[in-house]
């Protein structure tokens, strides 16, 4: 089976630079026009299942990458849900520096370590991510592709899982807005990364293709 993990389009508060965990913000004229950028691209590409976190900014880039022939395929599953990040929402990392400066130093260098001011952990967010992907995956061809639009610490936990390195590793590879994913395997605990943050539809090879906020 084939999987496309993507993150979602980019929204104002990631051109801000804001923290953006579970509260709902929706794309930003960029993030639509990103994600039609996906769509174009997967326009002639099969895909047999798509699900999508239910926060409006993924969701929404699930239906404009599937296209309105498509998009009726298309499920939320809660488990793909950000991170949330508490009382960081909506903050600049300016104002979490005056604010709360030991735990953004950790949230950077010691990641996994971390539990968000009345939020969650690395740790929750795989224990619900995972099995929302095993859920997906349910029943999937060995000839058959499912996309699953998601979040960027969503992306990068599941990818850590299958790339074999720790959560500590978690900021050693960027997921930018629409990025793709291609994982390939018989199931889900034997994929393996076939292409990593692939985001040629809208950005050129060395353009910048990250955001403000992590």
């Amino acid at each position: 089976m084939r999987i496309l993990l993507a993150r979602h389009g980019e929204t104002p508060w990631n051109a801000e630079g804001r923290y953006q965990g579970q509260e709902d913000i929706a794309l930003s004229p960029v993030g639509e026009a990103q994600a039609r950028a996906l769509g174009e691209r997967l326009r002639d590409v099969r895909i047999d299942r798509a699900v999508a976190s239910p926060l409006v900014r993924s969701f929404r880039t699930a239906q404009l990458a599937l296209g309105a022939e498509r998009e009726g395929m298309l499920s939320a599953d809660d488990g793909l849900m950000e991170i949330a990040h508490g009382t960081w929402e909506g903050l600049l990392a300016s104002e979490i520096r005056e604010r709360d400066p030991d735990r953004l130093h950790a949230w950077r260098h010691t990641p996994h370590e971390v539990l968000m001011p009345e939020g969650e952990s690395l740790e929750h967010v795989f224990a619900r991510a995972w099995p929302a992907l095993a859920r997906a995956c349910t029943g999937l061809g060995a000839d058959d592709t499912l996309l699953v639009v998601a979040h960027d610490a969503v992306n990068r936990v599941l990818l850590c899982r299958i790339l074999g390195i720790p959560l500590a590793r978690l900021w050693s590879f960027r997921q930018a807005p629409t990025t793709l994913n291609l994982l390939e395997g018989p199931d889900v605990e034997t994929l393996e990364v076939v292409r990593l943050n692939d985001c040629t539809h809208h950005t050129a090879l060395f353009g910048e293709a990250v955001h403000r906020a992590l």
